[in-house]
């Protein structure tokens, strides 16, 4: 009974850890409604749009120009992803986000075999009016442009066209493969199988301004058009012809998530992610402090430390895995290595307060010896 006290609080420790890497144990609602006062769509925390089919671009494997218009307002400067083409069996994945005030054009490119190339540009100081934005973005063999309110802001010639280019389902929103979610409104947006030229960007803007909807020609080629006019339902349909219509699920949902994502490419040299490895790290110390402690005082285990630095790595893998099927939350072997680290410094820690309790307690029965020949 005397160490009836370690038992309960391995339970409690191991409670902890499995709620604060599982919840909320579920999808949440998705957090998209219909804006009340106009056309367009309002994003929350997560929230997120998918298409019903793919964009097929020309069907070539060679390089095709293509252009997106978004109009489109954010809700805060934390940013996010706000649209992806994202195709399962493509290497490569067109993407806007936005980067506090900035916006970022992003493409993944297959390099080394398990590895991925990227290439993005930023846009400096778009969102900075905190004000509706119209943005176009044309892809084409010369240059990427970007628009902003039917003016040219930057012209990026290093940023290269690539086969698959605005092709694959589009998710809006959000990443198609882990939580990135981006909150605001989306008032309308448009797909172009062509390089839209500086006039007829200037033209679509004023049209999109002045009517609600652009002025589009037979030459621009449009793939998809969505003017979120239907103030209700979950379909927001294409008006350009027999385009790809959006999705809008019931649940927030994740449309392929990564399962145990390999840690070289999880790295990064941001802030968050170096604070999540310590806070990973601390978050097992608790497990290999006070299950040392149990499989050593209660269980009498040989090789106490072994096995529960096992124990944490089997823990934080069973998490990783149940992760998977959570949409808010990622799946990943960092926090493998970063969990069971965290594990064993509870270990070593154990082992140096065991060994000071025990100099302690030679020290007190010295003492009471040689009082006892006095």
């Amino acid at each position: 009974m005397r160490h009836l006290p370690i038992g309960i609080l391995c339970i409690a420790v191991l409670a902890g850890i499995l709620v604060l890497g599982l919840w909320p144990f579920h999808a949440p609602r998705n957090e998209v409604t219909w804006l009340p006062d106009h056309n367009g769509l309002r994003f929350g925390d997560y929230g997120t749009v998918i298409s019903s089919g793919a964009f097929n671009g020309t069907g070539s494997r060679e390089a095709a120009p293509c252009s997106v218009e978004l109009w489109l307002q954010p809700a805060n400067d934390y940013g996010g992803t706000i649209l992806t083409f994202y195709a399962s069996d493509n290497q490569v994945h067109l993407s806007l986000h936005q980067s506090l005030t900035d916006l970022m054009l992003e493409s993944g490119r297959s390099g080394s075999p398990g590895r991925a190339r990227e290439q993005r540009i930023y846009f400096s100081d778009v969102f900075r009016q905190g004000r509706p934005v119209f943005v176009t973005i044309t892809l084409g063999e010369q240059a990427t442009l970007a628009y902003v309110n039917g003016a040219l802001a930057r012209a990026a010639r290093r940023f290269q066209l690539a086969p698959g280019d605005c092709t694959g389902r589009l998710i809006v929103g959000d990443s198609p493969r882990q939580q990135d979610t981006w909150s605001g409104q989306v008032r309308g947006l448009a797909v172009y199988s062509s390089e839209l030229t500086a006039p007829t960007v200037l033209r679509h803007y004023g049209t999109w301004m002045k009517m609600g909807r652009p002025d589009i020609g037979e030459l621009d080629r449009a793939a998809a058009l969505y003017l979120f006019d239907e103030r209700a339902g979950d379909i927001v349909h294409s008006r350009a012809g027999p385009g790809v219509d959006l999705f809008i699920p019931g649940t927030y949902t994740v449309l392929d998530e990564i399962f145990l994502e390999p840690f070289w490419d999880e790295f990064n040299m941001s802030w968050s992610y170096w604070t999540n490895i310590l806070k990973n790290i601390v978050g097992f110390v608790p497990l290999g402090f006070c299950f040392c402690a149990y499989f050593v005082l209660v269980r009498r285990t040989n090789r106490a430390g072994l096995v529960t630095v096992m124990l944490g790595f089997a823990v934080s893998l069973t998490i990783e895995v149940f992760q998977a099927f959570l949409p808010t939350r990622d799946s990943g072997t960092t926090d493998l290595i970063t969990n069971t680290l965290g594990a064993w410094v509870g270990v070593m820690l154990y082992n140096v307060a065991r060994a000071q309790w025990e100099l302690h307690q030679r020290i007190e029965k010295a003492d009471q010896g040689l009082d006892l020949a006095l």
